[in-house]
This record gives C-alpha cells, sequence and structure tokens, in this order.
C-alpha cells in the first residue's frame, strides 16, 4: 500500500461478471491483463488492413488445419484475458462456444501493433510466452517488422528473433504455411 493508495486486480471471473451487469459493454474495447482492466488503442485503417490481410492469407494458405480467431479472447489462467488481433486454434465442434480457447488450444497468437509496438513486445509477448503459447508474432507497422518469439517457459519467450522485408515466415505449427514479411506488412 502507497500513501493510503491501493490497487484492486480482477479475476478473468470478476471481469466476465462486470460484462454481465452491464458496467462494461460487449463493445467496449478493454482486455484484462495481469489482473488489470488495461483499454486498448483505437484500430486505424493501417492496423485493420494488415489484421485483413493476414486473415485471407491465412485461410487461403491453412484449408481447414485450424481455425483462424479473429479479435477473440484467449483466457490465460485467472488474472489474464487478453484479446489478440489473430490466433490459430486447434479446431473443436463446437468452435469454443462452451469457454474461450486457453492456452492449449492455441498454436500461433498474432498480434498488430500501429502505436503499440513497445506494449505488444515488452508485456504481451512474455505473457503469453509464460502461459505456454507455443509462438507469438508481433507485426510492428511502424518498425516494418515481425518479432517472433518461440520456445515458452515461465519467463517468456527463450528464442525472439526479429523478421523484416524480403524474409519469411512460417508458423512452426504448419512450416509449410510460409508468408513474406512483405505480404504481412503490404
Amino acid at each position: 500500500m502507497r500513501s493510503g493508495v491501493m490497487t484492486r486486480r480482477f479475476t478473468v471471473e470478476e471481469y466476465h461478471r462486470m460484462v454481465e451487469a452491464g458496467i462494461l459493454g460487449e463493445d467496449d474495447r478493454v482486455e484484462l491483463i495481469e489482473g488489470e482492466l488495461l483499454e486498448m488503442s483505437p484500430i486505424s485503417s493501417r492496423h485493420a488492413a494488415c489484421v485483413k490481410r493476414l486473415t485471407v492469407l491465412l485461410f487461403e494458405r491453412g484449408g481447414r488445419r485450424f481455425l483462424v480467431s479473429i479479435q477473440d479472447p484467449i483466457r490465460l489462467g485467472e488474472r489474464s484475458e487478453p484479446v489478440p488481433d489473430l490466433a490459430l486454434l486447434r479446431p473443436r465442434a463446437d468452435f469454443y462456444a462452451s469457454a474461450h480457447p486457453g492456452p492449449e488450444d492455441v498454436w500461433l497468437v498474432i498480434e498488430v501493433a500501429e502505436t503499440s509496438g513497445a506494449y505488444d513486445r515488452e508485456r504481451k509477448l512474455p505473457l503469453y510466452g509464460r502461459a505456454g503459447i507455443p509462438e507469438t508474432w508481433v507485426v510492428d507497422l511502424e518498425r516494418e517488422e515481425v518479432v517472433v518469439g518461440r520456445d515458452p517457459s515461465p519467463e517468456g519467450y527463450r528464442t525472439l528473433c526479429i523478421a523484416r522485408r524480403g524474409e519469411t515466415l512460417a508458423p512452426l505449427a504448419f512450416p509449410d504455411l510460409t508468408l513474406s514479411v512483405d505480404e504481412i506488412l503490404g
């Protein structure tokens, strides 16, 4: 406690109850990260275009081997439920109607960042790694690069690399699904 001020951290259940009670609306752009309720940046047209481009590329090249989740929550434990821009999920007959996917359901998370690059690299990338998600890409539109995190551990990803224009990437789970950084960035 600092100077009589306390921070209140929320659980995923409390977060969902706030939505059910109407405190938060379904369209509010917030996500729960390590117990903190954070407002997400507005989506620019450039950011939206990148998400659409990636969606088309993944659908066209991936077939029915995975589900492409677009700006949907992933539950990472009791205190985190981020909303990544894209995720490749294990197919499930109910399309996750019974519950949001957890780390065991996710092959790849993709975050697209225009103004939030530092936040996504420094806070969200390690969060996904600590949760055990096998791979995360942060598409940084400002720097024109894709930061790739692999080999998750309790501290975050053990392996980080950067792909730039002229290079290609493929998800670990689908090595035949090759994307060029130029295609991703547009």
